[in-house]
């Protein structure tokens, strides 16, 4: 039986990082799921490997023919911006496990969606100073860089992701992004046994 691990952590906590880590750097055998958005591609991203990237019509179309598992609208300093998961066949859990990144609203709706058995919450958390100053340097090299975005996020994710919210979810294991390659081993570790290492 297949399972689903969400990846989860605030902006620049390094989730991208270790998610690409897992896939390519272990013998895991996960399992990519492409997710859906309606903001902007940005400089160095990929239609249909970063994101598919689509239009709000796009979106209300797989809405109203009911595959979309779930979605998140953020209200932007440049208008709404969706991240949706689509059923939409790359998801088969009888022949694979999958790797995914959410937020913990997503989380909750895919547990929900596939069954608690079968999804489990990877939470990855840093320093906040590391991870204003890494999403600093991420926002300077774009070719429009939106600062106010950048700091309505970053404050936005205190919220989102509070204490209370992440024992509410029910995450299955938290991993502090101290070193990249701890990080990914723990991960791992926990996706291999099921268990954290004790």
């Amino acid at each position: 039986m297949g399972r689903i691990y969400c990846l989860m952590g605030k902006s620049a906590s390094g989730k991208d990082t270790v998610y690409r880590a897992l896939l390519t750097e272990t013998d895991l055998s996960l399992r990519e799921v492409v997710l859906y958005t309606t903001r902007p591609i940005r400089s160095g991203e990929t239609d249909g490997i970063t994101y598919h990237f689509c239009t709000e019509e796009d979106a209300r179309a797989l809405s109203d023919a009911g595959k979309v598992i779930e979605m998140r609208t953020y209200q932007t300093v440049h208008g709404p911006w969706s991240y949706f998961t689509v059923d939409d066949g790359q998801i088969d859990l009888d022949t694979s496990d999958y790797l995914l990144i959410g937020t913990l609203e997503s989380f909750e709706k895919i547990r929900s969606y596939f069954g608690a058995e079968r999804v489990a919450g990877i939470y990855i958390y840093t320093d906040d100073g590391l991870r204003l100053s890494r999403a600093l340097e991420r926002e300077r090299k774009q070719a429009e860089p939106k600062y106010a975005e950048l700091c309505r996020r970053f404050l936005a994710d205190e919220q989102d992701f509070s204490e209370e919210k992440l024992e509410a979810a029910g995450i299955d294991i938290r991993i502090e992004n101290q070193e990249l390659a701890d990080t990914v081993k723990e991960a791992a570790f926990f996706i291999q046994n099921g268990k954290v290492r004790g």
